[in-house]
């Protein structure tokens, strides 16, 4: 059996045990999931305190809504839902208010400096001007596209996955990564504050983000 799907036997056990009255069965699925829950809320949202917030509410409502998880499919790609339409209502909230989510302070564009610099001040200074751009670029795509990108590029799931988290097709999931490689290239092209990554430049998005040290997995 794959790790993947021990995981997922691992879960609908854990889920079934939960359903029956078993705290420390939900319990075990918060502490499988909730540093993947806060680093998808994280990207999504820009804020830590936003990120707490949206992991303590999606875990709330999944409690609350366990007994309707029929699982048709896996756990996680259902909290990753619950997250997602979360942290999209913030996102939305925000553009209304016409805030940009990229401060000096923002907790992705501190992470990624912080791996990338070595504890070069001048080369600190250099990537946060060049991540600031590409997170940026990242948050003015379009709310589905944005999150096709997160699902994929920076928490790695499958295509399909990322299909069934946003409740599209294979197809859709593959022309939105497409596109949002166009626009984020297109976006950093002949920027002059763009320096080298570990893994390349802006022209492949994949390999731009996660040498950033966007891929953040567990929370602190």
């Amino acid at each position: 059996m794959t790790h993947a799907r021990r995981e997922a036997a691992t879960a609908t056990h854990l889920v079934a045990g939960a359903k029956r009255g078993d705290p420390k069965a939900f319990d075990e699925l918060v502490r499988r999931y909730r540093g993947r829950i806060f680093a998808l809320a994280l990207h999504l949202s820009g804020g830590e305190s936003e990120a707490d917030d949206i992991t303590q509410d999606v875990f709330l409502r999944a409690y609350d809504k366990l007994s309707e998880f029929e699982g048709r499919s896996e756990f996680f790609t259902w909290v990753y839902r619950l997250t997602v339409n979360r942290a999209l209502d913030i996102r939305r909230a925000r553009a209304r208010r016409s805030e940009s989510s990229i401060e000096q302070d923002d907790p992705r564009l501190e992470r990624a400096v912080q791996i990338d610099s070595g504890g070069d001040p001048r080369r600190a200074a250099e990537l946060r001007q060049t991540y600031a751009r590409i997170l940026r670029a990242l948050d003015e795509l379009p709310a589905d596209m944005c999150t096709t990108v997160v699902l994929v590029a920076l928490q790695g799931l499958s295509n399909g996955e990322a299909a069934v988290v946003q409740k599209c097709s294979r197809g859709t999931i593959a022309w939105r990564l497409h596109e949002a490689r166009s626009r984020l290239h297109a976006a950093m092209t002949d920027y002059p504050g763009a320096v080298e990554t570990k893994r390349g430049t802006s022209a492949h998005l994949e390999e731009l983000l996660v040498g950033a040290g966007f891929p953040v997995l567990e929370p602190g």
